[in-house]
């Protein structure tokens, strides 16, 4: 039997939050290696945040020239499909992790490609293609950085249909002429702006009352009607109850007994989290679960294993995965070093926090939807004493120079009692940008009578902050 090869840090998983462990434990002076199946990288890169935003970008691009006199006229063909699809390629370097494999090495990380699996305490045996078998141990910490798949309904015959998930609509290399889109969620609404702008008829099938149900109802509400302005088709409280394909066209029968026939079908129904062949049983674990981690990221129960990302299932978020691994790093090498009492407190050094409190996305939507922070429902069903302040952000002086005819809206979520913002949605044209102040303004609980001094630039949209703290003193 080969001898283990020895490291203070062992990492599974070499998407944006396996390099980031990586990262910040060779920051903290301890050697570290990574293990990966795929692409260095990982979903991110290749099939999610990075392609996606790439198909998009362009799309909202139009049709923010559309609302501005002077070149709307310019604008109004359409868009050129092949040479979006290029710059998609381009942006996921072509499926090739030659630069990210270079980084790697750059900052002292040993790769090992192959399959990995825990076969013990400390310990990763990875199993490369050719099938050669090496073993590592860790000294400190082994992060499990695995991530999470589409999670697929289980219907019969659905996998010769050959459905699309979030990687075939991302990485698609045509546009289909129709194309059904299942889900309501982050992945179903940009998939569906981007497809349906290319070229596609889009349905959505959704089987809830709208979309985006996890942000603030107006959200899902705005990014519905632009779908609908944009020629698709939207429908609520249905479900897919089985679906074939013949001939190229796929076929959804609806819980109503209706059909309707695409050239695609995307199912875009959540995720599940990438454990079920990792070893986790041999570290009395349940394989396929997702791991439950105190603040510091380490696997309640355990004094070496962490679970960072998406295994955790805290914020399925890229930007929350790496500010994970920064936490998760900082935490492996105080303890590395022997410190003995870490600082995990609420807002501490070893503590992700904002996890809880105040974790910011934006759905690349037209409109945008962008958050920071708890729902008014959130905020409401934790037992806090809050009050919701809404604002037209039409009325923003900056939004109407920003398009003609802007649509969009603004809400706070204000702790009564202790006077500082709980959460922030934004809603409309240009927002994206917006939301790392209110992320700042949540993470530092800046009291309401301080941000009454954050004088917002005029004439910008984000005068909407003085608009709502106007709204809210009355």
């Amino acid at each position: 039997m080969t001898e283990a090869i020895a490291y203070d840090v062992v990492v599974l998983g070499a998407g944006p939050v396996g390099e980031n462990v990586a990262d910040r434990a060779r920051a903290g002076g301890l050697s570290a290696a990574v293990v990966e199946s795929e692409l260095v990288g990982g979903e991110c890169s290749y099939w999610a945040c990075m392609p996606s935003k790439a198909l998009l970008r362009p799309v909202i691009a139009r049709a923010d020239a559309r609302r501005v006199p002077g070149l709307r006229q310019s604008v109004q063909g359409d868009l050129d499909a092949a040479a979006v699809l290029a710059h998609r390629d381009d942006y996921t370097s072509h499926w090739k992790d030659d630069g990210q494999v270079g980084w790697l090495e750059s900052i002292g990380v040993d790769l090992y490609r192959g399959h990995g699996r825990l076969a013990g305490p400390r310990t990763v045996t990875v199993t490369a293609e050719d099938g050669t078998l090496t073993t590592l141990t860790a000294r400190h910490a082994v992060a499990v950085c695995t991530g999470t798949r589409a999670a697929l309904p289980d219907l019969p015959g659905l996998a010769d249909v050959k459905p699309w998930t979030s990687r075939e609509a991302t990485s698609a290399d045509h546009v289909p002429g129709r194309l059904i889109v299942v889900g309501g969620g982050v992945v179903a609404t940009e998939m569906a702006t981007a497809w349906q702008a290319l070229g596609s008829q889009v349905t959505v099938l959704v089987r809830g009352g709208g979309l985006l149900d996890r942000m603030e109802p107006f959200a899902g509400e705005l990014v519905a009607d632009a779908l609908r302005e944009a020629g698709a088709a939207i429908r609520t409280g249905v479900s897919v109850k089985g679906v074939v394909r013949e001939n190229g066209t796929v076929t959804a029968t609806l819980d109503d007994g209706t059909t309707l026939d695409a050239d695609e079908i995307l199912f875009a129904t959540g995720r599940a989290p990438r454990t079920d062949d990792i070893g986790l049983e041999t570290v009395g674990l349940e394989p396929g679960a997702w791991l439950p981690v105190d603040e510091s990221l380490r696997v309640q129960g355990s004094d070496w294993l962490y679970a960072v990302g998406d295994a955790n299932h805290r914020a399925l978020l890229t930007h929350q995965g790496k500010y994970q691994a920064r936490i998760a790093g900082a935490a492996i090498t105080a303890r590395a070093a022997g410190v003995p009492l870490l600082e995990t407190d609420r807002w501490g050094a070893h503590s992700a926090t904002a996890d809880h409190d105040a974790v910011p996305q934006v759905v690349f939507t037209d409109p945008e939807a962008a958050s920071a922070g708890l729902t008014l429902a959130e905020a409401e069903a934790a037992g806090r004493r809050v009050r919701a302040v809404d604002y037209d952000l039409a009325n923003v002086a900056g939004s109407g120079l920003y398009a003609d005819g802007y649509t969009g809206r603004a809400r706070m979520i204000v702790d009564l009692d202790r006077e500082i913002l709980l959460g922030v949605t934004f809603v409309g044209p240009g927002v994206g940008e917006l939301i790392h102040s209110a992320t700042i303004a949540i993470a530092g609980e800046v009291p309401i009578d301080r941000l009454w001094h954050a004088v917002p630039a005029y004439p910008t949209i984000s005068e909407v902050w003085l608009r709502l703290l106007e709204t809210y003193r009355g």
